[in-house]
């Protein structure tokens, strides 16, 4: 029971994180971001919405399977966790916030990294939290490549 407690907090963090995210997001979605030279295979808003939220639920219950399992080096992974949802945030701020893409780039490189690094941990801690944070990477990439045409085509 304290496992699951835990594990629903770090889902409801990373929520609350795609929450500020979403407020960060809401003026230049509607404005500035419409107008930009986007990717043919930039999904419709709807989906991001829906990837998004699957995600941060992933994420959260990735970290409380982490946490669960109070192994040596758990603090790491879970620092590392913190880390990325901080350049999660970021991210949001300085592409959409900001207005600056190529900044936002490098933050995403950076974000990326960060979760390779704590999926890699988790696959010696804990491979189930691993293979659930895996979708998360693979979004990573793609939204490499569609922040990637923004900086390059505007």
């Amino acid at each position: 029971m304290k496992t699951l407690f835990s594990t629903l907090k770090f889902i409801v963090l990373s929520l609350l994180v795609g929450y500020v995210s979403m407020l960060l997001q809401r003026n230049s979605i509607a404005t500035w971001y419409p107008l930009l030279e986007k990717s043919s295979l930039t999904p419709p808003g709807y989906v991001f919405a829906l990837v998004w939220g699957v995600l941060y639920i992933l994420m959260g219950l990735s970290a409380g399977l982490v946490w669960g399992r109070r192994a040596i080096n758990a603090w790491v992974l879970m620092m590392l966790f913190f880390v990325q949802l901080f350049l999660n945030l970021l991210w949001s701020f300085t592409f959409f916030y900001l207005r600056q893409p190529l900044v936002a780039f490098v933050v995403l490189i950076a974000l990326f990294l960060t979760v390779a690094a704590y999926t890699v941990g988790c696959y010696g801690q804990r491979r189930l939290a691993a293979f659930i944070n895996a979708p998360y990477l693979l979004w990573l990439l793609f939204a490499a490549y569609l922040n990637g045409y923004v900086v390059v085509f505007n």
